[in-house]
């Protein structure tokens, strides 16, 4: 495979895995009213470290040599992942509260990109090209039109919500750069597995802390163990991989495409009525992941 082409695979695995984490949103407005969100966060990744066993376990009975083992010397960075992980869930969750979903996503989802460029540009010395941020602006400004409400009645600003989802964002962007560097040395389901691991093992007595102990409806298991296989397993399998073949700066831009599912499933299966300017949003997200694309082929060549 050229390296233009295990680019595109690579950006094609990024948009599959955000399209499964744009139906999270849809899918927890079926969870019962009184299940704690802290819960569902940390839950969804315990279910998918089982899900990362199991995977890995499957590989190797078909003959698969995948190593259950990572280096020594990755071990700091697979901690520093899992706790950027657990870090990004549980501050995500409480600076929505803090928020609103409207202001709390725009923040969280947009600093990403933002973020992970900066530190790029710090750790590497290599930042990234000027297109590639003019899709990433375009696509971060479309995607606050997208979540925001038409009006601005309503909104609440609370410093301390903001602070927490823009270090959810922060938390996201050094998760991507530090599981790009550890992929390059150990296979992706290895590093996912115990990048996992370290997270729940860190959330769970958050959670438990915050929340007190679980408790759902069998309809709310049902949906929070699709959240932990697929929009979580599955999706972060397909993103460990993508980071293989382009940069963390890219992969974390191209999740963009999360809230282009949630719009989607919004209309079809919520029937929500957005505003015209979400249109106009949609439209500029996809324009700035075009872009970004374009460019990530481009630096390939």
């Amino acid at each position: 495979m050229t390296t233009k082409n295990a680019s595109m695979v690579g950006a094609g695995m990024v948009i599959a895995a955000a399209a499964l984490w744009g139906t999270t949103g849809t899918a927890q407005t079926f969870m019962p009213a009184l299940t704690s969100p802290y819960w569902v966060g940390t839950l969804r990744m315990a279910i998918a470290t089982l899900f990362f066993a199991v995977f890995i376990g499957w590989r190797r009975r078909g003959g698969d040599r995948t190593t259950l083992a990572v280096p020594r010397a990755a071990w700091r960075w697979v901690l520093l992942a899992g706790l950027c992980i657990a870090g990004y869930n549980l501050s995500f969750f409480a600076g929505v509260k803090a928020t609103g979903i409207a202001i709390g996503t725009a923040v969280a989802v947009g600093s990403g990109p933002a973020w992970a460029g900066m530190l790029q540009a710090l750790v590497s010395r290599r930042p990234p090209a000027p297109v590639w941020w003019v899709g990433t602006l375009l696509a971060i400004g479309g995607g606050c039109l997208m979540v925001m409400p038409g009006s601005s009645a309503g909104l609440r600003v609370d410093a301390v919500g903001l602070g927490l989802c823009l270090a959810s964002g922060l938390c996201y962007a050094i998760y991507t750069l530090v599981s790009q560097r550890l992929v390059s040395h150990s296979p992706p389901a290895t590093v996912t597995l115990w990048v996992f691991t370290t997270a729940s093992a860190a959330a769970i007595p958050t959670a438990l802390l915050i929340s007190g102990p679980f408790s759902t409806t069998p309809a709310g298991w049902a949906i929070v163990a699709y959240l932990g296989l697929i929009a979580t397993g599955v999706s972060y399998l397909l993103f460990s991989h993508a980071l293989r073949r382009i940069s963390g700066a890219t992969g974390v831009t191209l999740a963009l495409a999360e809230p282009v599912t949630a719009f989607g499933l919004a209309l079809v299966v919520v029937h929500e009525r957005p505003a015209p300017a979400a249109f106009a949003g949609l439209a500029m997200v996809l324009a700035g992941l075009a872009i970004v694309v374009w460019t990530e082929a481009r630096r390939a060549r």
